[in-house]
């Protein structure tokens, strides 16, 4: 973990590339939010990024989720899941995230539906996930899939659809890297069209190719080493 002061010049220094990244490509700053992904860091790591201003915070694993945020007494934040989840680990999620980026089956819409009217939550805030370059390492439904997994989402009684979300390749080959994010920002402007909803959100985009997501439409930056160092190793 890095010392607070190093933290708060690396949230500068990434503000001040989304800030460029935006006036070179006639985008407002604002569009553009810098989500802070804490997992595998303490609950420290949530309270600088709160106090910095950032209330978008990402975790991969729900444990690690459920864990972590009663330890965090600053209720700004807004914590998200975004890493792969299985049906087991639902209830979890959404007794404990505020939204679930990672909905890539039918199946698990349904089931995140069925146990919102469990709960009692009223609204799940939802984003799909979509594996755009057919990487069989990434999670994601397939874009010939997203229409049936949208109209799932949009059917069900608690759950709100507000954007899709995709990983880039993991590839020095920049051109791969923008095809990637063209694609997932062009299926949800096709989606948005042939359904009519707005679906705001494309959540793409992390430290090595922000700048690349931004040219191409993010509305959101998932950002973890470069703001506090490397990683405790996993457990």
């Amino acid at each position: 973990m890095n010392y607070h002061s190093t933290f708060l010049n690396s949230v500068k220094a990434l503000q001040e590339r989304i800030n460029s990244t935006c006036k070179k490509c006639g985008r407002e700053p604002q569009e553009v939010t810098l989500m802070a992904v804490t997992k595998r860091h303490p609950a420290e790591a949530a309270e600088w990024a709160l106090e910095a201003g950032l209330k978008h915070l990402g975790e991969n694993r729900v444990q690690e989720l459920a864990e972590k945020r009663p330890k965090v007494t600053d209720e700004r934040g807004k914590w998200e899941l975004i890493g792969p989840l299985q049906r087991n680990k639902a209830r979890l999620a959404i007794q404990h995230a505020d939204r679930i980026q990672t909905v890539e089956r039918i199946k698990l819409a349904r089931a995140l539906d069925r146990i919102c009217g469990e709960e009692g939550r009223e609204r799940l805030p939802v984003l799909m996930q979509v594996n755009v370059s057919g990487d069989p390492a990434k999670s994601g439904c397939a874009p010939e899939g997203a229409r049936a997994l949208l109209e799932a989402i949009t059917a069900s009684t608690h759950l709100d659809l507000e954007g899709l979300m995709t990983i880039g390749e993991l590839t020095e080959d920049t051109e791969r890297i923008r095809s990637t994010f063209r694609d997932l920002r062009e299926l949800r402007d096709r989606l948005s069209t042939e359904t009519g909803f707005a679906l705001p959100v494309l959540s793409m985009g992390m430290t090595g190719d922000l700048e690349i997501a931004i040219e191409e439409g993010s509305t959101l930056i998932r950002v973890g080493t470069a703001l506090f160092g490397e990683r405790e190793p996993a457990g």
